[in-house]
């Protein structure tokens, strides 16, 4: 004959639940009208009485407003560039990896309500802790609109925003400077050192690119080949109307 739990056993179990959920909402920065809702948010499949009950179809509606959201970021401050490199820029933006960082720097993963399996672990997997922000932005979204999602979206994944844009994945800004110049001015970019620094064998340089009259915002560069590729994606930003990745 199974044992019914006691009164208090039972009110523990609520307080606990209580706390998780004031805890998630701290570190969101939003507090939800509807706690059922938070409630669903937060729990893995693991856990539920059947699946729908879980948090499975707010990841799946999550994933895309966090899509919509990212993708108007990008449209709105990346106006010079083209469609591949928005993309590229998207893919790590709203990647698992990035939402698990994302959750994880929150703590959401510890307010979860999770199955035995995954409770008796100090961790869980990173496809668990992107899937439950993914689903938290789903639920800020149906509690408080779109508005209240994109705020909180924007706060959260801006630095991952500008730590995607200023990835060089191997590209060749001098080359593509010189591409550019030539096409558009007929003029071939040099390279101005303004300045060095530090001991013989620690040296980090300044370097300016110009062309042909005009003078780009200067970068410095731990050798003279980093500080002229840092240039000349400086001059390629002014170029294209955007602030220089590289200050001087």
């Amino acid at each position: 004959m199974s044992s019914v739990p006691d009164a208090s056993t039972t009110e523990e179990h609520v307080e606990r639940e209580l706390d998780a959920f004031e805890k998630c909402e701290a570190a969101l920065g939003y507090q939800f009208k509807n706690l059922e809702l938070l409630q669903t948010c937060l729990t893995h499949a693991s856990s539920a009485n059947h699946r729908l009950a879980s948090n499975e179809r707010l990841e799946f509606l999550g994933d895309s407003v966090l899509g919509l959201i990212v993708c108007e970021l990008l449209f709105q401050r990346f106006p010079g560039e083209t469609e591949g490199e928005m993309t590229r820029i998207k893919s790590i933006v709203v990647s698992r990896s990035t939402c698990a960082k994302i959750s994880e720097s929150l703590g959401l993963p510890s307010f979860m309500l999770l199955g035995k399996g995954l409770s008796l672990n100090e961790t869980v997997p990173s496809s668990v802790a992107a899937a439950v922000f993914e689903s938290l932005v789903a639920g800020i979204y149906l509690d408080g609109g779109l508005d209240e999602a994109r705020a909180i979206v924007l706060r959260l994944i801006q630095p991952e925003v500008d730590l995607s844009a200023g990835f060089d994945h191997g590209r060749n800004y001098k080359s593509l400077l010189q591409q550019h110049t030539q096409k558009h001015q007929g003029a071939t970019p040099v390279y101005r050192l303004l300045d060095e620094k530090g001991p013989d064998h620690s040296k980090c340089f300044k370097v300016s690119a110009q062309v042909g009259e005009r003078l780009f915002q200067a970068a410095w560069g731990s050798n003279k080949k980093e500080a002229e590729q840092h240039a000349a994606q400086n001059a390629l930003y002014e170029l294209e109307g955007r602030n220089p990745p590289h200050e001087a």
